[in-house]
């Protein structure tokens, strides 16, 4: 329980009728002319925690990121375009197609003629094949790099949108422990005052602060609706789905690795950093297919040809007939075309690769430097918060909740107003949100931490 439980106390029934002497003789004031009787009591309102947490079928922060891979669709969108990637290395395998030649030619005034047929094949020569395989395959691995890349990137938001669910479901939990106590206080106040015990005055001020703390969870309750509503979209789930969650903030302080540690496996495993590797790979390749298309190349072909030549004379045959003149030919012929680089030698298209790579290898010595850097924020983010979590934990809250009971005996037994009592409750509901707080800060900057150095719990498949 967040709050104490209230218990009768026979001890406070002597209390009560000294009190209740006191303020008999407060009904002959202008204050009794206060109709209790009259005074609007809050309705009952329903505990809707459970919508948002189900311990027992909830779904825990692996559950969703598993989830998110599988349905998000704008990861599966990049799925598809690394699938179209790897067709184009098939592509790539194959080799140049064959051409054929059909030609058929008459001259309209002797009965001359032809008929034609050539094939050709080009060489691929220095290795043209090869080198566009390569280039394919590099553009195939920037994309798979690029999806591992996004899929980390998708954990961890999954995971710290759900942290942030979480926190705005406890805190809902908690204002409803504490709109139930509030009620308790209410109802007490009001039996005192209907008995004479108390003044009319604090039943209003206790209604007053029940009804702020109702205002305060209809603001928690929207923003909890709201949070998972983003974390319905965001693993590719329909809004109108049905969805609770499983878990708490017990985990936060477990072991991770030094942060030397965690610098090198960052700089070993990131997948962003991995795709500017493969970046610099495919601009390499892209230059030396671009030397070799500057190269001579050929390609060889076969042909064959029969003709029929005709003349307007006549000649005389074997048999002494006269008979036009003609000559039949069938002709074989074998070639290669060379394509000579005189003027084109893809000077531009080396040159501009070569400066890709550059540009490359420049992006990723920055990327490099960049991870360094935010693994070393994640850890200073996390020891921070750690820190001031724990000071919450053991200096603030339970020591706050010992303030209120206290404050709560006292204002019992009359030593303290009501107004002492309200003012210690509103600071402990402060200190408790605060704490929340404190945790969430702590679940996310270990999720940044996850995230920096690509650790594997991070995506669990």
């Amino acid at each position: 329980m967040i709050f104490p439980t209230i218990k009768k106390r026979n001890l406070l029934t002597a209390a009560y009728l000294l009190f209740g002497l006191l303020f008999q003789t407060l009904q002959t004031t202008p204050a009794q002319s206060i109709d209790v009787s009259s005074t609007p009591i809050a309705p009952k309102v329903d505990s809707t925690v459970k919508l948002y947490l189900d311990a027992q079928n909830g779904k825990t922060a692996d559950e969703l990121v598993a989830y998110a891979l599988e349905n998000n669709t704008e990861l599966e969108a990049v799925r598809r375009e690394v699938e179209a990637s790897e067709a184009l290395v098939k592509q790539a395998n194959l080799r140049a197609n064959p051409m054929l030649e059909l030609g058929a030619a008459k001259n309209p005034v002797t009965p001359s003629k032809s008929l034609m047929i050539r094939g050709s094949l080009p060489l691929e020569l220095y290795g043209r094949r090869g080198a566009r395989v390569k280039v394919a395959e590099a553009e195939a691995a920037v994309r798979r790099k690029d999806l591992a890349n996004r899929e980390r990137l998708l954990a961890a938001e999954v995971r710290s949108k759900f942290g942030e669910s979480l926190t705005f479901a406890l805190k809902l939990s908690f204002i409803e422990e504490t709109l139930d106590v509030t009620k308790q206080n209410y109802y007490l106040v009001t039996a005192r005052v209907t008995e004479g015990r108390t003044a009319p005055l604090e039943q209003n001020m206790e209604l007053v602060e029940l009804n702020r703390i109702r205002a305060m969870r209809e603001s928690s309750e929207g923003r909890a609706e709201i949070s998972l509503l983003e974390l319905k979209n965001l693993i590719g789930m329909p809004p109108d789905a049905p969805l609770r969650l499983s878990g708490d903030f017990s985990d936060l302080i477990d072991p991770l690795p030094p942060q030397a540690v965690a610098v090198e496996q960052a700089l070993k495993k990131r997948p962003d950093l991995q795709t500017a590797r493969a970046f610099v790979d495919l601009s390499g390749a892209r230059i030396e297919q671009a030397k070799v298309d500057g190269k001579i190349d050929a390609s060889v072909s076969v042909g064959y040809e029969r003709m029929r030549q005709g003349f307007p004379q006549k000649g005389f045959d074997n048999n002494g007939q006269l008979t036009p003149i003609s000559e039949l030919a069938n002709v074989f012929n074998v070639g290669v075309t060379l394509q000579i680089p005189v003027f084109n030698k893809n000077q531009g298209t080396i040159e501009a690769a070569v400066l890709e790579k550059n540009a490359a290898q420049n992006r990723l010595e920055f990327g490099e430097l960049t991870v360094r850097r935010e693994v070393a924020t994640a850890f200073v983010r996390y020891t921070r918060a750690v820190r001031a979590m724990e000071i919450y934990r053991i200096g603030v809250e339970k020591q706050a909740e010992t303030n209120l009971e206290v404050v709560r005996q006292t204002y019992d037994f009359g030593s303290k107003t009501l107004l002492d009592y309200i003012g210690e409750q509103r600071r402990f509901i402060e200190i408790k949100n605060d704490f929340i707080a404190a945790q969430l800060e702590t679940y996310l900057a270990r999720v940044e931490i996850l995230r920096a150095i690509a650790a594997p719990e991070l995506i669990k498949k």
